[in-house]
This record gives structure tokens, sequence and C-alpha cells, in this order.
């Protein structure tokens, strides 16, 4: 029974960080995507096909991503006792903000398909940084686990 929990371990952990990594593709993406909406003509053939990009992007990558990533990330951390850990609370504040960051793209997807375009090019050069931060403080909170 032991090796058997071992091994459904394993196989959690290496879901999530797949998933994990899906996820974090597209969240460096759709801020990048947004840059060159924005810089197309509001009514253009163009524009209308940045809309469907962004679109297929949440619905296909990131937000099914999202979803299985807090689905195993939860079992694992149950299966493994990790709720118990400092480091795993870290993690999971992170993973909070994070998850708050992908709702804001969703949200400024949408205000980008309807025309509204509130947030300059630079702006969203910097947002695209936010995934980068967290997935480095991420790691060093499961890896090297500093409390």
């Amino acid at each position: 029974m032991d090796e058997m929990l071992q091994m459904m371990v394993l196989w959690l952990k290496a879901g999530h960080m797949i998933f994990a990594i899906f996820w974090m593709a597209g969240l460096f993406m759709l801020p990048r995507y947004f840059v060159y909406h924005q810089e197309a003509e509001p009514d253009s053939s163009e524009n209308a096909r940045w809309i469907e990009r962004e679109a297929k992007l949440r619905n296909i990558i990131l937000t099914p991503s999202l979803v299985i990533v807090w689905l195993l990330g939860l079992a694992l951390a149950y299966t493994t006792g990790a709720f118990s850990f400092g480091w795993f609370h870290g993690k999971l504040l992170i993973l909070l903000l994070l998850s708050g960051y992908h709702g804001f793209l969703v949200s400024y997807a949408k205000k980008l398909a309807r025309g509204e375009r509130s947030l300059s090019g630079n702006r969203l050069r910097l947002l695209n940084e936010v995934p980068g931060i967290a997935a480095a403080l991420i790691v060093i909170l499961a890896v090297i686990r500093p409390f």
C-alpha cells in the first residue's frame, strides 16, 4: 500500500508540474497578445483575429490549466500533509495572487474585445513580468522550503 501511495504522489506531482507549465506559458503569452492587439486598428480584421486568439488561449490553455493545477496541487498537498508547513502557506498565498492576476487578464481580454484599451503597451509589458516573479518565488518555496 505504501508503494502505491508513493506512486500516486509522483503522478500527482508530475501532473501538477505539467499543468503549471502550461498555465505559466499562457500567463506569459496573454499580456504579449494584448500589446499586439492594442496596436491593431479597433475595427480591423486583425483586431478580430486577436480577439479570437486571446479567447482560444484563455479557453483552451489558461483556464483549464488553472483548474487542473489547483485540483492536483490540493490533492498533492492533502496526500503529503503539506498544509502544516510554512513554505506551503507561502506558496498558497502566491498562487492565490497569481490566480487573481489570471482573473485580471481574463477581464482585460474582455475589455479589449469590447474596444476598451485602458492600459498602455508599457504597462502591459510590465505586467508580463508578474508570472516570472511568481514562478521564481514558488520554486524557491517548494524546493528550498525556507520555513
